[in-house]
């Protein structure tokens, strides 16, 4: 099962051109960020109910995913931080296999746990974190269960 509605591709052309190459490859082009891979993380917009794709980091955890919206150390979130709040069923293109989720934010010692597997999966995380004042959030992506991803068939 799959999330469905009007695809936006990314405004950014480094983004949409990434992922119509990782989707076309399965990951085997456009699959890694200095030699460490990525998955495509699709959510739909929260003003716009549209699809939208980004290429995140691949940090597995449990029989799911951590996902960091770092956007670089920036100073505001990224768009795609808003869409999981509002949004919280997603789904992830991992190479050849694409599965939906539920995220979750996380805090305190959970967040402070789960910032050691993401750090050992990009070393860039810490130097964002310094270079901000933001917290940079975290999320968890859980497997949806199977009547939140029917459900998701009927969005627009």
């Amino acid at each position: 099962m799959t999330l469905h509605g009007d695809y936006e591709p990314s405004s950014f052309r480094q983004i949409r051109d990434q992922v119509a190459l990782y989707e076309a490859t399965d990951g085997q082009e456009g699959g890694t960020l200095e030699n460490r891979p990525v998955i495509i993380l699709t959510h739909r917009g929260a003003k716009t109910g549209k699809l939208r794709k980004t290429p995140l980091m691949r940090i597995e955890h449990d029989d799911g995913y951590i996902v960091v919206a770092s956007y670089g150390g920036a100073p505001d979130h990224p768009v795609w931080y808003y869409n999981l709040l509002a949004h919280p069923l997603v789904e992830v293109h991992d190479c050849a296999t694409t599965r939906v989720f539920r995220a979750r934010e996380v805090s305190g010692s959970e967040k402070t746990e789960l910032w050691k597997t993401a750090d050992a999966a990009w070393p860039h995380f810490p130097e964002y974190r310094a270079s901000t004042d933001r917290d940079l959030p975290v999320f968890v992506l859980s497997p949806a269960p199977d009547q939140e991803v029917s459900h998701a068939r009927d969005q627009p």
